[in-house]
């Protein structure tokens, strides 16, 4: 009897973590999206992977609409920066997928994968791009701890007894 127990709760635990790894796994380019320029972005842990073809304007973040992904104002103002700079309200349809860090690094990836995107799609926007700094990859990550330290650089509380 208890080890029909056990046998039920392993396969069970199997599911629940089968399932959690499902939904970790990144989505799928669909077919549509074939046809679109192609472009990479990161910041600080993030990677966006970013298709823009024509459109009207919509973006949409890891399925979402980019107002439901990116709820602050600050993030989607990050976002719509390069098509600003460059004059391009409007003119393209972004699908972007992201993985890794906050939304604040999510949101910089984005922007980078846009800029990028942009200058493969209409190469004489690279100048105004350029200028912007839209297209340099911010590199800063966080440290790594250190050992002997409580953090990167913290130290122990000093006692002198």
């Amino acid at each position: 009897m208890a080890e029909a127990k056990k046998t039920v709760a392993k396969t069970t635990t199997k599911k629940a973590t089968s399932a959690k790894t499902a939904a970790k796994k990144a989505p799928v380019a669909s077919v549509k999206l074939n046809n679109a320029t192609y472009a990479t972005g990161k910041r600080k842990d993030s990677i966006a992977r970013v298709y823009m073809m024509p459109g009207k304007g919509n973006i949409i973040v890891n399925d979402k609409p980019v107002a439901d992904y990116f709820r602050r104002a600050v993030l989607q103002m990050i976002i719509a920066q390069p098509f600003g700079v460059t004059k391009r309200d409007g003119s393209y349809d972004i699908v972007a997928f992201v993985q890794g860090g906050g939304l604040s690094g999510q949101a910089g990836a984005v922007k980078h994968g846009i800029s990028k995107a942009l200058e493969k799609a209409e190469p004489e926007l690279r100048s105004a791009l350029k200028t912007a700094g839209f297209l340099t990859r911010d590199s800063r990550v966080v440290e790594r701890k250190h050992y002997g330290y409580r953090k990167a650089r913290r130290s122990t509380q000093f006692s002198k007894r």
